[in-house]
């Protein structure tokens, strides 16, 4: 029974997409409650405003770059479950495992902001986004092993998919490396990173089959 319990369990990829879209909205939300204005007894003109605007600006930098990384990671996502025909149980469950790290993403954002020159919570910030990549480079591995990627997808598609995640991992890697000379010069880096890939243009179509 256990058995054909397990062939038959998880097969909506809708049911992973609609989770999914939930989760990520909620954890991008919670991203900017720990934003606050400045408080208001201690402004009295202009030029307190600005100064205590400019005091924001490490949160702000660490805020875009969470922002950024989830839309990278939520566009991932949906990529590949565009390009499935259907899902299972070991599929379901390395989903589950990568909204595992997108609920984590808060937390390490929170960490990263309130200590910002700390090398220690810019790797455990790194290890979140590590996480994210591994669970969905191994998501789409085990769909091409499983057979579940659609007839009709593009060809080249894996190759395609599979680069992406571990260029993109390794330059996370790189830019984590950096806090050995400053946690300041790694931030800068993955925002670099992550603007390169929300923004810039495609080097080309894929080929259709």
């Amino acid at each position: 029974m256990s058995s054909s319990y397990n062939r038959i369990a998880g097969h909506s990829v809708e049911r992973i997409a609609a989770l999914s879209d939930g989760l990520f909205a909620v954890a991008m939300t919670l991203l900017v409650l720990d934003l606050r204005a400045p408080a208001a007894a201690a402004i009295h003109g202009e030029g307190d405003l600005l100064r205590a605007l400019a005091t924001l600006a490490p949160q702000l930098l660490v805020y875009l770059m969470s922002f950024l990384t989830l839309g990278i990671f939520w566009v991932g996502q949906q990529t590949q479950l565009n390009h499935l025909d259907r899902a299972d149980r070991d599929i379901a469950w390395i989903h589950l495992m990568f909204l595992f790290a997108v609920t984590l993403m808060p937390f390490s954002t929170r960490l990263m902001t309130a200590y910002l020159a700390y090398r220690t919570a810019l790797l455990v910030y790194w290890g979140n986004i590590l996480l994210l990549g591994v669970t969905l480079f191994a998501s789409w591995r085990c769909a091409t092993h499983s057979g579940l990627v659609r007839a009709d997808a593009p060809a080249g598609l894996g190759a395609a998919v599979e680069r992406r995640i571990l260029i993109g991992q390794g330059l996370y890697a790189l830019g984590a490396a950096l806090c050995v000379f400053s946690t300041y010069w790694s931030l800068g880096f993955i925002v670099l990173v992550q603007l390169n890939y929300a923004f810039a243009p495609r080097l080309g179509p894929l080929r259709e089959r």
